[in-house]
């Protein structure tokens, strides 16, 4: 049976920076590594929320990416 192992986790948050020409929103991207592995999502959600209150943008979304390594 095969087991998966969490190598790595990623935090990122979009910021929306403005709008081109067509009115169409522009979004901008911070990525931040070495999340903790046992972070829940409340605490990354509360995380996200003290780190967009000090940037200029308006915090858009908030995204949480996991790598595994898959092994036999």
């Amino acid at each position: 049976m095969a087991q998966a192992t969490l190598v790595d986790s990623n935090l990122r948050l979009v910021f929306e920076t403005g709008v081109n020409e067509k009115g169409e929103p522009i979004f901008k991207g911070k990525m931040y590594s070495n999340l903790k592995h046992e972070a829940t999502a409340g605490q990354i959600y509360q995380a996200a929320q003290a780190l967009g209150a000090l940037c200029k943008d308006p915090l858009y979304t908030v995204e949480r990416t996991d790598r595994s390594d898959i092994m036999a």
